[in-house]
């Protein structure tokens, strides 16, 4: 199940958005600072950011964000300021929406973002067989940072799992090229390229 990062300080309206997302079939991820979603952004899909955090700006954190990953990016905003949203979308933000929303409209605006991440399209990973869950959330993160270059650090960090399940350095080159085996075996439209002494990056 695909995870998105709920970042809102505004208990009711988080449970309100995490009740959508649920239904929707998604996997809510919650935060309610700038801190704690600057934990939690590396395993999802997109991440829902609140402009006003008590802690800082979602336009710090979405600033942050963009150093390190391609991970879709939407605002959530109380006010139609076009200021403020061009900033955000400057920052790097890919769509916003005006509290209150609409559950159809919200979920219509993360559907139509996670399509142009080319998330949940054809060459998903529910289509390629015997992946473990260690591959997928790879697949998964090079997919959301497409022609971008990972390092192997980030690459690490971002598979780091709080049971303690992760990938060290020492098994991430045998993770790669099992994963790449699969993907071809399946015919998927990806490829995982190795950056000699930097890392590595998906390609379509």
């Amino acid at each position: 199940m695909k995870k998105i990062l709920v970042v809102e300080d505004d208990a009711i309206i988080r449970r309100g958005m995490v009740f959508i997302l649920k239904n929707s079939g998604f996997e809510p991820v919650e935060a309610d600072s700038v801190a704690e979603g600057r934990e939690l952004y590396m395993d999802c899909v997109l991440c829902l950011l609140d402009l006003m955090l008590p802690d800082g700006s979602g336009m710090d954190l979405c600033r942050e964000i963009r150093t390190r990953s391609n991970v879709p990016i939407i605002f959530l905003t109380c006010v139609d300021d076009n200021d403020r949203i061009a900033h955000a979308l400057d920052l790097g933000a890919d769509d916003y929406v005006t509290k209150p929303f609409d559950s159809k409209v919200l979920m219509s605006r993360v559907n139509a973002v996670l399509r142009r991440a080319g998330v949940g399209t054809d060459g998903d990973d529910e289509q390629i067989a015997d992946l473990t869950d260690i591959e997928r959330r790879l697949m998964a993160y090079l997919r959301l940072n497409k022609n971008r270059i990972l390092t192997r650090e980030q690459i690490l960090e971002a598979l780091w799992d709080s049971k303690g399940d992760f990938v060290n350095d020492n098994t991430l080159s045998v993770r790669i090229n099992r994963l790449r085996s699969k993907l071809e075996r399946s015919g998927s439209a990806g490829h995982i390229q190795t950056v000699k002494g930097v890392g590595y990056k998906w390609t379509e």
